[in-house]
């Protein structure tokens, strides 16, 4: 993110200005550092002898003319990344000719090498205030304006933008003018890229990828989910695709998931998988491009005004992509059960951060917003949705957001637009909704409480529960569910389903009922709270209920339950390895399989008293040895226990194991022991002292690739030495990295298999983390910021430090923000590790 605009300054220059089209002439031939940038902005001033700014970054300035006055070039305020315009007329023309800077960041027009055949490949990123890093512009959402694009680029470029190109000769670019959009959703992306192309429902489709990766493009795969998403959409938001063609291209080191730049999709090039993977990470990128595809609407087609509604974009974008797996796709209701186990399982994480914010955040300027691209934003906002959608019912929210449409078409809007919209098709008032769930911050806890006479219900009550911090209670549209063995099966026999309202609420429909043997409250995943289980639902679990479930929406609502009274210290660290120990053999969804494992080592790592933590690395190893051997070949819960087993691996026994896999002198039967499993065996085995600096170069000689640099920085900053840790150190702080590696680097550094390496980089950090912030662009300071924090050094002199650090200089706001995280994580793992020392 370039520059901080801030809310006011952004309104003001809205309430002046209603900008017509942009004409912006890029020169791509012209070396590796810099390209040649020519922007003609149209615009109109309500207020003629105003003043205002136009928005460019990191340029060097040769020539600005306004309304045929050549103005001084040395106004340009390059620190700022501003250009004063002093006396407008009423109907302006600027033209500004500069050279900007190709990025390796991630932001703006990043420039990549390939190590494969040295082909060159660019891609834009804008959001959220990155375009005028390319161009000049006004560059804030609620400034919308027609966008036409000029490219010079090499002969054998492909040069795509959001709109199909007019001409390409000799490799000259011309695009026709764009609807008014906003300026963080224009792109480009350009290079020798594999192209592959296909139509649907009138739709012209391209998929690209850069040409090393084109055997991997899947792209049969990536264009039925495709299909499917415009088909679910058209039909549920009764407006058609409204941006022509729709390109989606597969970009090197792109700093996020995806961006919904209008008709010109990036993604992630890691979801071109040039090795095996689990249909998990298939069912990710599937959800990923439901979620791009309805930003097309929600959006692109209809725009927030300001930063402050970002939550409804993304969270819309979230709601709408889970409901279109689960309605459209294969995954069909699995997809909810993904949702409530991963999404929900990081709003509740988030929520309870010293940072938390209503989903309805207040946004003041561009630093704000950078740090609020967080799991509140996109998870919590998308379960609320959710349970807004229980609350007026799917079709009146349809057809409200239909409306929604209709009236804001290629206009800008707040969330009071949509929530009248709403309020319209459904016919209830959703002031009071809106400010219990919107503008309030944390997540209440749901607990069932109950006495039983004779084997029945005699009484029962749901329990709501805030913290004084953040004291409200909510209206909960929740189902309980009462689950009992029956042949072993662990099935439903009765739900109810009722609104939650204060601190107590009873249940008298459950008043007579036999107990059973598991009480689930939030069964079918209604509401967003946290869900605490009653002792004998808890037994159920441990002693082999887990496994025994029918369905997995409640197995993936209970494994989330035990998973929450972990972290907040209600369920020891030792306790909920073994429940995982016991259930995990039978679980088939395998989303729920790598989460699950995925929590159980972090508990061992960081949850669980320091004198046990060896006997829970090896419980998980042992586990996970065993039913590697007996996994079905070839499944994907074979590649899980394989990828889970390698971090927890740190016997001479279990490395050992790991070796014959690497080496193929015991590969279990069925597994593909590829590029990417090579890797992940070689950095455990690496972190493990059984490889060192030159094992990793011969890995590299094997996979000269993009992928294989980063996983070889990884092992690197992973070889556990003083000396080793020390050269990963000093080559992050140096910053000349670029992003994807300085990221892996962090990584690889932050081994918890060697906290005790990082002992010194405590007081490193700290010394370090204020000029990083300053100097960084955003998105590589908050990578440092967040990846380097000593969040493995589990002391109190960790939260002392940070405290210190807080307390000494006067930081912005957002990196405050940022280190009070990192703080908070080592306080709840200094509390955990008491509970499970206590048990």
């Amino acid at each position: 993110m370039a520059g901080n605009l801030t809310r006011d300054e952004a309104r003001e220059r809205a309430r002046l200005l209603k900008v017509d089209s942009y004409a912006v002439e890029l020169d791509l031939t012209q070396g590796e550092d810099r390209f040649e940038s020519i922007t003609t902005a149209r615009f109109s001033a309500e207020r003629p002898g105003a003043s205002t700014f136009i928005d460019l970054h990191g340029a060097v300035v040769r020539k600005v003319t306004l309304n045929g006055a050549d103005l001084d070039v040395s106004a340009y305020d390059a620190d700022k990344g501003r250009f004063p315009l002093d006396g407008l007329a009423e109907s302006n023309e600027l033209r500004v000719e500069a050279d900007c800077q190709f990025m390796r960041t991630g932001e703006g027009l990043h420039r990549f090498v390939d190590p494969v055949d040295q082909k060159v490949y660019l891609h834009s990123q804008f959001e959220t205030a990155d375009a005028h890093r390319m161009y000049a512009c006004f560059d804030q959402p609620d400034l919308k304006a027609a966008f036409q694009l000029t490219v010079k680029a090499p002969a054998d470029w492909e040069v795509v933008s959001n709109a199909a190109a007019d001409s390409s000769d000799d490799g000259l670019w011309v695009f026709p003018p764009t609807p008014v959009i906003s300026t963080y959703i224009t792109a480009l992306v350009a290079g020798p890229y594999h192209k592959v192309t296909s139509e649907h429902d009138g739709i012209p489709l391209g998929i690209y990828c850069r040409e090393s990766l084109a055997q991997y493009l899947d792209a049969d795969n990536i264009l039925e989910v495709t299909r499917q998403g415009f088909d679910f959409f058209h039909r549920v938001f009764g407006v058609r695709y409204p941006f022509g063609k729709y390109d989606q291209l597969f970009v090197p080191e792109f700093n996020a998931g995806a961006m919904e730049n209008a008709g010109c999709v990036t993604f992630l090039e890691d979801y071109v998988f040039r090795s095996r993977v689990t249909d998990a990470v298939v069912e990710r990128r599937a959800e990923t491009i439901l979620h791009e595809m309805a930003h097309m609407w929600f959006g692109d087609l209809v725009t927030m005004r300001w930063w402050d509604d970002l939550w409804l974009n993304e969270s819309f974008a979230t709601y709408m992509s889970v409901l279109c797996q689960a309605e459209a796709t294969r995954w069909g209701g699995g997809a909810w059960t993904t949702f409530a186990n991963v999404e929900k399982a990081w709003a509740y994480r988030q929520d309870q951060l010293p940072s938390t914010h209503p989903i309805a955040a207040d946004i003041p300027d561009m630093q704000a917003v950078e740090v609020n691209f967080d799991g509140i934003t996109y998870a919590k906002g998308a379960s609320v949705l959710k349970q807004l959608v229980a609350y007026v019912g799917l079709d009146n929210f349809l057809a409200g957001v239909r409306d929604y449409f209709g009236e804001h078409a290629w206009g800008n809007t707040t969330l009071a637009d949509l929530l009248g919209a709403l309020e319209r098709t459904s016919g209830r008032d959703l002031s009071s909704w809106s400010k219990e769930w919107l503008e309030t911050s944390w997540v209440n806890t749901l607990r069932p409480s109950f006495t039983v006479k004779d084997g029945h219900f005699e009484t029962f009550e749901v329990l709501q529960e805030a913290p004084a911090d953040h004291p409200t209670l909510r209206s909960h549209r929740v189902a309980i569910g009462l689950y009992s063995m029956n042949d072993g099966k662990l099935e439903r026999t009765k739900r109810v389903e009722l609104d939650v309202v204060g601190a107590r609420t009873a249940v008298a429909e459950l008043v007579g009922v036999e107990q059973p043997d598991l009480v689930l409250i939030n069964d079918d995943d209604l509401t967003y709270a946290k869900v605490r289980l009653d002792e004998r639902s808890l037994s159920t679990l441990v002693e082999g209920g887990i496994t025994a479930f029918t369905e997995s929406l409640p197995r993936a609502l209970s494994w989330s339950a035990a998973w929450d009274m972990t972290r907040d210290g209600e369920m020891s660290t030792r306790d909920y390895v073994k429940l995982v120990i016991s259930g995990v053999a039978t679980l088939r969804d395998i989303t729920v399989l790598q989460t699950v494992l995925r929590q159980a080592r972090l508990a061992v790592q960081q949850y669980a008293d320091p004198a046990w933590r060896a006997e829970g690395l090896r419980l998980l190893a042992d586990a996970l040895r065993s039913l590697l051997a007996t996994a079905e070949p070839g499944s994907d819960q074979q590649l899980a226990y394989v990828q889970a087993f390698a971090p927890v691996a740190v016997s001479d026994e279990d490395l050992a194991v790991l070796q014959g896999i690497l080496d193929g002198t015991a590969v279990p039967e069925g597994l593909s022991v590829d590029t990417d499993l090579r890797w992940t065996l070689v950095g455990a085995l690496v972190s493990g002292g059984k490889l060192g600096a030159a094992d990793i170069d011969a890995e590299l000689e094997r996979d000269p690739t993009a992928t294989g640099e980063r996983s070889a920085a990884l092992c690197r900053a992973a070889i556990p030495t003083p000396e080793g840790k020390a050269a990963a150190w000093e080559s992050v702080v140096g910053g000349t990295l670029a992003n994807h590696i300085t990221r892996v680097t962090i990584a690889g550094l932050q081994d918890p298999n060697h906290p005790e390496l990082l002992v010194p980089y405590r007081e490193k950090y700290f010394a370090e983390v204020g000029r990083i912030y300053k100097e960084w662009t955003f998105d590589s300071a908050q990578t440092f910021a967040v990846g380097a924090f000593p969040a493995l050094l589990i002391e109190q002199e960790t939260v002392d430090a940070a405290e210190r650090f807080l307390a000494e200089g006067d930081h912005p706001q957002a990196l405050r923000r940022l280190i009070l995280e990192g703080a908070d994580g080592v306080s709840r793992a200094l509390r955990n590790r008491a509970k499970d020392a206590a048990s």
